[in-house]
């Protein structure tokens, strides 16, 4: 399933590293608080209860403190300091003493975890980690997740959508003539990435959903994809353990 294209793909995370390093902002479509609650609640829809949670890569914490309402305790994990600095903040501001904090990346957490969860959930995070890291983490989420539990992976880049989305297809002002200057410059962009080392795309990887299936499939899990209702481009992935 791995091959040399997973290596060069790991080599530019470092990439990411460096550019989420001083970060304070998760880059929703919008920064909004009535657009984040809503965005919560989609989110919330398909969590679907359990009363612990873990949410991994949780960013400044736009979201997680509109799940402390439904859950007794929580876990926000992110690598970027800036990102739990500013994660801090909001939970002093709402008041949500349900919520911890730990500074890791998807191959240090697991260590820093006492306890299992009902719901382990990531949003906007798939992209970055490459087909070998995402096996990595399903497998070792597995091993932290209570019976009946679920492991809830958010806006995942679709690659069927995402390149359409990119050239303006999606947008209002859609036209045969700004369509081309679009793939004109996606394909410079690309081109600059290629020349510099850089990863082609700053929001990272699209991941097919059979591809995703199949890492789940191999730990005898079962999954549904249901597509995003706030980023045409994106879609999630709802992994159960199997029933029976």
């Amino acid at each position: 399933m791995f091959g040399e294209n997973e290596k060069n793909l790991s080599k530019q995370k470092n990439f990411w590293i460096e550019f989420f390093a001083g970060r304070r902002d998760g880059g929703h479509r919008s920064s909004a608080e009535e657009f984040l609650s809503m965005e919560a609640r989609e989110k919330l829809f398909h969590l679907d209860g359990g009363k612990t949670l873990l949410d991994f890569g949780c960013g400044a914490g736009e979201l997680l403190v509109y799940y402390a309402p439904e859950y007794e305790k929580m876990i926000g994990v992110d690598f970027s300091a800036s990102m739990l600095d500013e994660a801090s903040k909001r939970i002093r501001e709402r008041k949500c003493r349900n919520i911890s904090l730990i500074q890791a990346d998807d191959k240090t957490v697991w260590n820093k975890l006492e306890c299992s969860f009902d719901r382990i959930t990531a949003a906007g995070v798939l992209q970055y980690l490459t087909l070998q890291e995402i096996d990595s983490f399903i497998f070792n989420a597995s091993n932290y997740l209570n019976k009946g539990g679920k492991i809830v992976l958010f806006d995942i880049l679709d690659p069927r959508l995402y390149p359409l989305w990119k050239i303006g297809l999606f947008s209002q002002d859609a036209s045969f003539w700004n369509i081309l200057r679009k793939i004109g410059f996606e394909f410079k962009v690309v081109l600059a990435a290629s020349l510099n080392n850089r990863p082609r795309d700053i929001l990272g990887f699209a991941h097919n959903p059979n591809t995703i299936k199949k890492v789940a499939d191999k730990y005898s899990f079962e999954t549904t994809f249901v597509k995003s209702m706030y980023y045409e481009y994106k879609y999630h992935a709802i992994i159960e353990q199997t029933k029976g």
